[in-house]
């Protein structure tokens, strides 16, 4: 029986609410693909110049898949229990109420992914100028812009454009991860005399190499995003997590062993890219263009599963509050919530033109946002202990093992990030206090009856987000 739909204008706009149309592989590909992103063709410099020597270096990228790990235990029992397209969102909203849930959806709409976004697409631009310019020092911003209505067009299409085309850059991105992979293993070279820039072994710096470290493991906190759009939800989304993290880690410590074992330590830190540095090295001006064209389709894939997720957040927030209702509407035929996604496009381009304007955008954007992404990730963190004290009886299909060791080590992890962050932050920081700030104020002329966010949601659906029979 179809399922049933109440028209707000016309037969294409409607109140109708996500369906689970997702697979298992449709979400380890967006996990993967927003995770593994050009951040693991840079940072590997930046983490062997603070770490100093392989054993260090290697247990770097350990711990940080372990602690991205000990999350996802957490988000798995969240998000399994509290399936919603609006994902930290529902989870800050059950746990500390809607004036947070509002602080946070506010502060991701309007910083964190689409400045993501952004950040993502100038480096698409960088790397596709490499390969063809369009033309002057605009090019990449060109490239940016036209990354970003391209693949909002395509999920504005159906959800499964955006989905079928994230398989298919993930698939691309891993061989050619592989590839370079292959070289190091292959090739040996001369390990590198030490350069002055070199950054000294020291105490303080392993903290620092953490959060090169854990930035470049970011994303995977996306999977409860589509977690109202994933089939039989309660199963598949801690498979996801966990097979995600894990395979995550898996290329992680490959393609780094493989950095090691082609530039050693002291090449490594003295390289600005180290997988170019090894390709043109190996194969020459031939590697090099290899490398652009990996790392071009690398930021593409984690642009697209960015849009994909960032977009979810915007549309929780239009269902709850009556002032951002234009951004709760999700398109019936093709499974998506357009508004949302062409506000968050609006947003992105508008970041993309400042960026063009001031090439230091991209380091301004990274310390604005750090403080405030640990800040409510902790949060996220906490709520587990929260919502179990508050709702001891709703059904748990996962449950975090070793409760609380696992999601207190999450917490305490996120406390030090929190620190790093501020500690290593100018006045970007104070932006994004800012930003939220404001926030703050227009919440006081928008907040709904408390009554309001615990209705039950639209089309019959419960409220977890789930709808009835949704496994059928």
């Amino acid at each position: 029986m179809a399922e049933p739909k109440t028209t707000l204008s016309s037969p294409e706009t409607t109140l109708s609410a996500p369906r689970p149309t997702l697979s298992l592989l449709d979400a380890v590909a967006l996990v993967v693909g927003v995770v593994v992103g050009a951040g693991i063709f840079r940072t590997p410099s930046l983490v062997a110049a603070n770490t100093g020597s392989m054993e260090m270096f290697l247990l770097a990228w350990l711990l940080g898949g372990a602690i991205s790990l000990a999350g996802a235990l957490c988000y798995a029992e969240l998000a399994t229990a509290y399936p919603d397209a609006g994902g930290d969102y529902h989870f800050l909203n059950r746990a500390y109420g809607g004036d947070i849930g509002f602080l946070f959806a506010w502060a991701r709409m309007m910083v964190i992914q689409t400045g993501s976004i952004a950040m993502l697409g100038f480096i698409f631009g960088d790397y596709a100028t490499e390969i063809m310019s369009l033309g002057g020092a605009y090019s990449p911003a060109l490239y940016a812009a036209l990354a970003i209505i391209v693949l909002t067009t395509l999920h504005l299409m159906h959800v499964h454009q955006g989905t079928g085309l994230q398989k298919l850059l993930v698939g691309v991105k891993l061989l050619g991860l592989l590839g370079v992979v292959g070289v190091g293993l292959t090739f040996a070279f001369p390990p590198a005399p030490a350069t002055a820039s070199a950054a000294p072994a020291s105490e303080p710096a392993f903290g620092m190499a953490m959060i090169f470290v854990l930035l470049t493991f970011g994303g995977w906190n996306e999977a409860a995003y589509f977690s109202a759009e994933l089939r039989d939800v309660r199963r598949n989304m801690a498979r996801a997590l966990l097979g995600g993290i894990g395979l995550i880690t898996a290329i992680y410590l490959l393609i780094n062993f493989a950095y090691y074992r082609g530039l050693g330590i002291e090449g490594m830190k003295g390289s600005e890219a180290v997988a170019a540095d090894l390709m043109r090295a190996a194969m020459g001006p031939a590697g090099a263009t290899f490398i652009s064209v990996l790392v071009a389709i690398a930021a593409l894939g984690s642009t697209n599963a960015t849009i994909f997720t960032g977009a979810r957040s915007a549309y929780a927030l239009g269902r709850d509050f009556p002032a951002f209702g234009f951004l709760g509407r999700w398109h019936d035929r093709s499974q998506t919530p357009t508004h949302a996604l062409m506000l968050q496009a609006v947003l992105a381009l508008a970041l993309v033109v400042f960026g063009s304007w001031t090439r230091n955008g991209f380091s301004t954007m990274v310390d604005y946002t750090a403080p405030v992404f640990w800040f409510f990730f902790l949060l996220a963190g906490l709520s587990v202990f929260v919502l179990r004290a508050k709702d001891p009886d709703k059904p748990r299909p996962f449950r975090i093992p070793l409760y609380p060791l696992t999601p207190l080590a999450f917490c305490a992890s996120c406390i030090y990030m929190l620190n790093s962050s501020l500690s290593y932050t100018g006045i970007g920081a104070w932006v994004g206090v800012g930003v939220l700030i404001v926030g703050m104020l227009i919440l006081a002329f928008v907040r709904p009856p408390q009554a309001r966010l615990e209705e039950p949601r639209p089309e019959g659906l419960h409220p977890d987000g789930q709808t009835p029979n949704a496994n059928l």
